[in-house]
């Protein structure tokens, strides 16, 4: 089981960067004012990306919410 958690946490950790990579290096070549046509997809589908992971979090909270009230 030990190796198991290990590997969700180097899944976890991969996947982490990947985000990092997706969202971080737009923002960044935007702000140094590279401006491409795929830079500025790229930007839009991270924001799209964060709004998808606010409303997730959003819709998890009130589902938790919910459930600790009925126990």
């Amino acid at each position: 089981m030990k190796e198991a958690t290990d590997v969700l946490k180097v899944v976890g950790i991969v996947l982490l960067a990947l985000f990092v990579l997706a969202v971080g290096v737009p923002l960044v070549l935007t702000a140094a004012g590279v401006a491409l046509g795929i830079l500025g997809f790229l930007v839009g589908l991270a924001v799209v990306l964060i709004k998808v992971a606010v409303v997730v979090a959003i819709i998890y909270l009130i589902v938790v919410g919910i459930r600790a009230v009925l126990k």
